[in-house]
Formats: structure tokens, sequence, C-alpha cells
């Protein structure tokens, strides 16, 4: 599966992500038509009343997750995250056009009670309960907001996600309301506790970083686990008889670990319901199989190549990496990967912004593709040419492009290791499976360049301070391990900025400040096109809504 829009989900890396671990594929085939997010989603929406009772939703993982603890480093992943949607509480939902609304299964009101100091006050539903009997309450928010505050360097958390601002959590005027209070102010205030999760996951760090690895121990959704099936690489999600809100219309969902190459053949054979196509033969092979239709909507995740800039790697200069950019031919890459697909394609300009969303901009003038330009940063920094590659004190420019294992990326792949060959620069390609890539490769910085997909939200500016952000002693999710002291205090900027529109105008400085730095070159943001059984209803491409698994259904 690709990462949906959970409206308040981490950005993570995905699988064709938000991140298993392993990179989304190039989007090379779907219905033509805009690439402009927010503009509606393709769900085959109908009434619950024209579904039958029952049912399984066969979905597809590209690997177990490590952990069920989505905010545990090991967990922010798309697999992690298409697991535990069902079951986890989360404060809102997103509409299709990236509309935030709260979640009454969950929270009766959230409001913003104050900005000096800013203070927000969460009402729980008192209906809402974990699949253990014990109610949900405001202890279950302020054990959450400490752990991810990052004063306890034990709790491996992939972000703070603005709880390093929080001050304290309250207990309101009952057990069932939190009052949460900022030292300082924090912009996607609504992207917090999503998802939430008990108190017992987050009350020590053993227990954050190992209580749910195995599994949930416990969860508050309208489905639970019944089986994780670890020989058969299978889970199994079925009703949770405690559920308080709307009865779902499945019986069960089940995930199914499958290689990218056997999706296809599983959509063809009825042995899935759901699958992200990438690659003009998916399409194709999906457009004719009996009973499947393809759905297609933009959706807030792009493909993009990441350098190591790491203190002591080859490509810690900015201006090599400048230099490197510049040669690479974005428009032709999201040319072989887009045509057919959307009107026009384009590269995307923006670290941030989705096109489409508001706040997008070009700030991209940095890495324009003038190829003369290139080399001649190259000679100007002393990398000359000898014979065919470049050589600087006896060292030659000779990097390694790492990726998952598909043919999407190869493509993109070849065309870069072409575009960097004229400027005299070697590139040697890298597959990867995709349970390793992350892990084993892109997280210990064994890399020149990678090339993954970033899964967002309606809410990016969470993702500045998660990947951009530079700590050598916190990476978060800054792959590149590439930053400054300068981009560092205009993130604080931005994300302390509760006024929205001049919350965007910092967020563009900020992205310009990562062009300029040579963090990645952007290549194209995910078409979103799915192959889909015809019969299912209220599921698909979704863009920036947030599933209901309620109303998910078989037609009748």
């Amino acid at each position: 599966m690709r990462i949906r829009s959970l409206g308040t989900r981490f950005a993570v890396p995905c699988v064709a992500i938000g991140l298993i671990l392993s990179g989304c594929s190039a989007d090379t085939g779907g219905s033509s038509g805009t690439n402009l997010i927010g503009t509606g989603n393709d769900i085959n929406a109908h009434d619950v009343a024209d579904l039958r009772d029952g049912g399984n939703l066969r979905l597809v993982l590209s690997a177990l997750p490590e952990t069920f603890n989505y905010l545990q480093v090991d967990g922010t992943t798309e697999n992690t995250g298409d697991v535990i949607e069902p079951l986890l509480p989360s404060p809102y939902t997103s509409n299709a056009a990236g509309e935030l609304s709260v979640n009454h299964d969950y929270f009766t009101d959230i409001q913003l009670t104050g900005t000096n100091p800013q203070q927000v006050t969460y009402t729980i539903n008192p209906k809402a309960m974990w699949s253990d009997g014990t109610p949900i309450t405001w202890e279950d928010l302020r054990s959450q907001a400490a752990a991810l505050s990052g004063r306890d360097p034990a709790y491996l958390i992939s972000a703070t996600s603005g709880f390093e601002r929080v001050e304290k959590v309250e207990r309101g005027v009952d057990d069932r309301q939190a009052v949460v209070t900022f030292s300082q102010p924090y912009a996607e205030w609504q992207g917090q506790f999503s998802p939430l999760y008990p108190k017992a996951s987050t009350e020590s760090a053993a227990a954050f970083n190992d209580r749910d690895r195995n599994g949930l121990v416990v969860s508050a959704g309208p489905f639970q686990i019944s089986s994780i099936d670890r020989t058969q690489n299978r889970i199994v999600l079925s009703r949770n008889p405690a559920w308080w809100g709307a009865t779902p219309k499945l019986d069960t969902i089940t995930f199914s670990v499958l290689d990218s190459s056997a999706w296809l053949p599983a959509i063809q054979n009825n042995e899935l319901d759901v699958a992200y196509m990438s690659g003009i033969e998916n399409v194709t092979g999906a457009k004719q199989a009996a009973g499947v239709v393809l759905r297609r909507t933009p959706e807030p995740s792009w493909s993009h190549i990441t350098f190591n800039g790491a203190p002591g790697s080859l490509l810690e200069d900015p201006q090599l990496r400048i230099a490197l950019s510049k040669a690479i031919d974005r428009q032709g890459i999201v040319n072989a990967a887009q045509n057919g697909v959307v009107d026009d394609p384009k590269p995307l300009n923006n670290h941030i912004y989705m096109q489409g969303q508001k706040g997008y901009q070009d700030n991209s003038g940095p890495i324009s593709f003038d190829p003369t330009a290139a080399a001649k940063m190259l000679d100007d920094l002393g990398w000359k040419l000898n014979g065919e590659v470049r050589e600087k004190d006896g060292r030659k420019l000779e990097l390694r492009d790492v990726m998952y294992q598909q043919d999407g990326w190869v493509q993109t792949a070849q065309i870069v290791q072409q575009n960097l060959a004229q400027i005299g620069v070697k590139l040697n390609i890298q597959t990867v499976p995709g349970a390793g890539l992350f892990k084993d490769v892109i997280d210990p910085g064994n890399f020149e360049l990678a090339q993954f997909s970033w899964g967002g939200s309606v809410l990016p500016l969470g993702a500045l301070p998660q990947i951009y952000a530079y700590d050598p002693n916190n990476l978060k999710s800054n792959k590149a391990r590439i930053g400054s002291p300068e981009l560092n205090a205009l993130i604080e900027r931005t994300i302390s900025e509760l006024d929205p529109d001049k919350a965007r105008e910092l967020a563009n400085e900020c992205d310009k400040l990562i062009f300029a730095s040579g963090y990645s070159i952007p290549l194209q943001q995910a078409s979103g096109t799915y192959a889909v059984r015809e019969n299912l209803a209220n599921y698909g491409a979704f863009g920036l809504a947030s599933p209901d698994y309620t109303k998910v259904g078989f037609l009748k």
C-alpha cells in the first residue's frame, strides 16, 4: 500500500509511505488528469445502506511492522501506519480538500482555549475506551506528551511533534478532559496525539520502545488485531466487540506481505482488493483485470533523491551537492515517470507543500537544470576530469545511489546515471529489498544518494523539525545529515507562528534554505493510482481524506 493522509500523521518514507522501510515507486501509468492535490478523491462513495454486512478487505504490505508503536523510531513507517489506522484514536479527520474536523468517536470537543500561553483543551468522548475495558482519560494524553517531549533520550522517538514545547498536561473538569499548556507556541497543534496510545505504552522508556513491538497490547478502534502470522506474513483485523461507534460493515481486514512484483498478479487473480499501481505494464494489466477499476487522486507523497552530506562524507560540501543537482534533468525524469498519468507533468519544486496546496511556490532555482554550469562548478571545486571520471586529491567522484528494488526506481536511477556521466561523475546503482533499505543502508549512512519517497499530510510543517532540522546527536528523520544553525532557528520561528499565513511565508523561507543547502532533489508528486475491486465502496484513492473504516465495505 501507499501512505494515505491521516491528516496529522508524521512524514514517513514510504514504499509503493510517510517508510517499510523502503522507497515508494515512481508513477508511470494510470488515468490522465490533474496532479493538483486537494481537488477531490476517488473512493466509490456510497451510503452504508448500499453495502452488504460482512466481508474481508484484502490489503497489501511491503513488510510486517518492526513495531506497532508508530511513535517509536522503528515504527514510523507506512506498514505500521496502514495497520494501526483502524485500531487507534486520532483527534481529527480530514476531508478531500484537506479540511480538518474533530473525530467525534474519540473527542466531543477540541478547542484552542488560549494563545498567551497557548492552551488546548481536549474533551474526550465519555464512551471512548481501550480494548481492555479501561477508559481513555487525560492521563493517556499526559503520558504521551511526556514520552514525546525529547527530555528523556531513553525514549527512542521518531519525532517530538511539538511536544518539546508542551509545558504541562493537566486534568480538566474530570478525567475525560485534558488541558495542554505550551511553554512556546506550536503552529500545528492539531497534529498532536495522532495516533494516541494508552498510558501503559508510553509511561516508561521500556514500555515505549518494546511493549507493542510484536503487536498492540490494547487498541481502541472499530477493529482490533485478531491474529499475526509471521510464517505466512499476514495480519488479520476483526471487529472490536467493545467499539462504541457505528458498527463496521466489514467483518475483517487482512494485510498480506507481498513483493511489489506480485501486486498485479494478486489483483488479477482476485487475491487482493486494493494495490498501488506503478509502471505502464502494471496499469495496463490492472485495467484489463476482471472486476477491477483504476482509481486515481493526487496524494501528499513525493519522490526525491536525498544526498548524504554527513561530516567527512564524500558529499559534505554543499556546493558539490548543488553541482550534482544542476546536472540532473528532473523534467526528463518526471516525463518518463508520469507521461500518460497526469496532464503536463511537472517536477515538484517545494520540499514542504504539494502542488495545489496553499503555500506551494517554486523555490527550486538553486538546482535548475544546467549541465554546463554544473561542470564549471565541479572544475572550480577542484574536481578535474581524469579520463571519464573526475578526481580530486586522488579520490574519484564515484557515487552509490541506493533505492528500493523496483523497476520504476531503477529507471530513474538510470536517467540520473546518464546525466551525471555527461559531467564526469560515475554513478553506481544499488538496489535493496524493502525490508532492509532504511534499517541496513540509509539510516546507518551507507550511501551517497538515496531514492525514496516521503508521505505527508494536510499538516506539512511538522516535517520541518522532523526531517530538516539538524542535531548530530538526534537525527530524527534527517536521513541526509544536512542542516545549519540558521535553518534550525528559522524552523523554530516557523513552527512557533500561530498565524497560518505567516507560517506559510516562513516555511517557504525554510524551503529556500533547504534548496540552497543541496539537501535533496524533489522529483514528482505521487499521482495516487490504485487498482481496486469494482464492488468495493468508500475505499480507494483517498488523496487528502481520512478513511472511515466503519463505512468501508462491498456493495450488495
